[in-house]
């Protein structure tokens, strides 16, 4: 009786597989070594290993490593009307919102912008509306909460959003279950994103979001700066080029009088800067 040549193929993918894993990684600096190996076999593909390395590290990183910090957090007031409420929710594209008291140590629920839709159909919508009835309860974490424990209790419980909490009670930033997603996925684009045409936007004086795509020549002609484009076609390309590495979040450099903060970046590339500079821009 002859061999099913299937199943020596099969075989030898997993012969072939075991001489990567053995011997046994004795940490994960170790196994992320064999995983590289085996990516640059093409035993996974590069997608995958990036995906793995996410997994990876996520179990390795806390809450307050990827949190929205509390000065950049876009908050609804319990004292606001319908008609203070909706622009906020269109200008920002966001579909939860944390609801503060006249304390903003005090997180009193979150707000779902679907919610709202209930009052659409109402002929008095002021009148009728009140944003107590349709506040959802909030989650609060430590910032020493573990990525790979807050997913988990994300899925188990529904919840897309938690308010991040410091040691002494205060707010200090809050996490969604998107931002822990795409420490694994890379960043995840939806449709306001995709619509979101304006990359530099001015938040305080001399205070600015860029993002981390805006080609060279178009930051130059907003800030009237003289970055080089020859080695690189975005900002953030210059930036990293600058650390010499990946930066990660929070992380910051002076060039040339600006100076750039690392509010978004992953294991592939930097999203987000937060740019300071010395002049008003006009």
């Amino acid at each position: 009786m002859q061999d099913d040549p299937s199943n020596n193929q099969h075989a030898n993918w997993l012969e072939r597989l075991s001489k990567f894993l053995l011997p046994e990684p004795k940490n994960q600096a170790e196994l992320a070594e064999l995983l590289q190996a085996a990516s640059q076999r093409q035993v996974i593909d590069i997608e995958s290993l990036h995906m793995i390395e996410g997994v990876l590290k996520v179990s390795r990183m806390q809450a307050r490593d990827i949190m929205v910090p509390r000065s950049q957090m876009i908050v609804v007031t319990l004292n606001q009307t319908l008609a203070e409420i909706i622009p906020i929710i269109n200008d920002s594209g966001h579909s939860r919102f944390p609801i503060i008291s006249d304390n903003r140590d005090e997180v009193v629920g979150i707000l779902l912008a679907k919610d709202l839709l209930n009052y659409a159909f109402q002929v008095d919508t002021q009148q009728n509306f009140n944003i107590k009835e349709i506040l959802r309860p909030a989650v609060f974490v430590p910032e020493a909460k573990r990525l790979n424990i807050l997913l988990k209790e994300f899925r188990l419980n529904r919840n897309h959003m938690a308010v991040v909490v410091d040691e002494y009670g205060g707010i200090a930033g809050l996490v969604t279950i998107e931002d822990v997603l795409e420490e694994i996925v890379g960043n995840i684009e939806d449709e306001h994103d995709i619509a979101e045409e304006q990359l530099i936007s001015q938040v305080a004086d001399h205070q600015y979001l860029v993002d981390a795509l805006t080609p060279i020549e178009e930051f130059n002609e907003f800030f009237n700066s003289t970055f080089s484009d020859s080695e690189f076609d975005t900002i953030g390309g210059l930036v990293m080029q600058s650390f010499g590495r990946l930066p990660t979040d929070d992380e910051s450099i002076t060039l040339d009088n600006f100076y750039f903060k690392v509010l978004k970046a992953d294991n592939r590339r930097i999203h987000k800067l937060e740019v300071s500079v010395p002049y008003d821009v006009s």
